[in-house]
């Protein structure tokens, strides 16, 4: 091993000996470093054979610390000197520079280049991973996202198919209100936010539809508070499926009130939504609760869980001849919305 000045271990490199001894250290700890790296590691370890792993680098070790001694020998053959003086040893036996010298070495060049290849693979590991895991997650709010819109659109043309025969006036009412509807579905919601305020003129917008297509009179109140701020925003269609549920399960009885009643306001970016209505009889019963909504409630729990994890409440619950829900979301609020929603 060198001692002294670095400018004294770059001058005795250039020196025969120390260089034949040198080069041995390079280029047998390269050869021994990439066959590690890239055919043990690939082979062996990254497909959890690990005994074979650890025997097949214990040799490599062994191998090239034992090759490395070699250029000592080779070294010292092409000097007047024992190898001994040369090197300034006090033993040049085999197993003395093997132990004292090439092996320590050779496992510390094995440990750090073994650190870097690890913790380079387990970056790329971990983006892959992340790059997966949004992908899923875009992939399954689309999915979720295009359960509901087939499903609302159905149940819209269905509606003015059937006002078309009875009254075409509010047939053509309801056929301009729902190509609102389509335009806001088609090119206003292609972000994964949009501004709270376009959400709540699509609310009001199928509450005013629904009105005109009811066969059964459904008294529908409704309380929405000005937004405090127009820059807030909300992922489109989330309480849509709520509001559609309300309509789609309110009661039809012709003795009895039917009614509807909605609450939204907004306070600190904190989004207070409520709504309820009155149901049937046969809704009543205990375990009616769990099938009541159909895929649009499960959607959009699911979607609150994937887009708002931890910064909502949602509850759910039947009493007293009435099924209500009760949404409290934290608001994100977002520069260059209120531009948007200007234009």
């Amino acid at each position: 091993m060198y001692t002294g000045s670095l400018w004294q271990v770059a001058q005795d490199i250039t020196v025969l000996p120390y260089g034949i001894k040198f080069s041995f250290y390079v280029i047998f700890q390269a050869i021994g470093v990439y066959f590690n790296l890239y055919f043990l590691i690939p082979h062996y370890l990254e497909r959890r054979r690990y005994a074979a792993y650890l025997s097949l680098l214990m040799v490599t070790i062994l191998s090239t610390a034992s090759a490395i001694v070699l250029g000592y020998y080779l070294g010292g053959s092409f000097s007047e000197k024992s190898v001994a003086e040369l090197f300034k040893m006090e033993s040049a036996s085999f197993w003395s520079l093997f132990k004292y010298n090439t092996l320590s070495s050779t496992m510390a060049s094995m440990a750090l280049a073994m650190s870097i290849k690890l913790t380079k693979n387990w970056i790329e590991s971990k983006r892959k991973q992340e790059m997966l895991e949004k992908e899923k997650l875009e992939t399954e709010l689309k999915f979720l996202k295009s359960q509901f819109n087939p499903h609302f659109l159905f149940n819209t043309i269905n509606s003015i198919f059937v006002l078309i025969h009875k009254n075409p006036d509010m047939a053509s009412e309801s056929l301009a209100k729902f190509s609102n509807l389509l335009r806001y579905q088609l090119y206003e919601c292609n972000e994964q936010q949009i501004p709270l305020s376009h959400e709540l003129s699509y609310l009001e917008n199928f509450i005013e539809l629904e009105k005109l297509r009811q066969d059964t009179q459904v008294e529908v109140n409704t309380q929405i508070n000005p937004l405090s701020s127009p820059t807030l925003t909300i992922a489109p269609f989330l309480l849509m499926p709520f509001l559609e549920n309300a309509f789609k399960h309110v009661s039809q009885s012709k003795s009895t009130p039917n009614w509807i009643d909605l609450h939204l306001e907004v306070k600190a970016h904190t989004l207070f939504f409520s709504i309820s209505n009155s149901i049937a009889p046969a809704h009543l019963a205990p375990d009616a609760l769990m099938d009541y909504g159909g895929i649009g409630l499960k959607n959009v729990k699911r979607r609150l869980e994937l887009l708002y994890p931890g910064q909502y409440g949602l509850s759910i619950q039947k009493e007293g001849g009435a099924f209500g829900v009760k949404l409290e979301l934290g608001l994100r609020q977002e520069a260059g919305v209120e531009a948007w929603v200007m234009t």
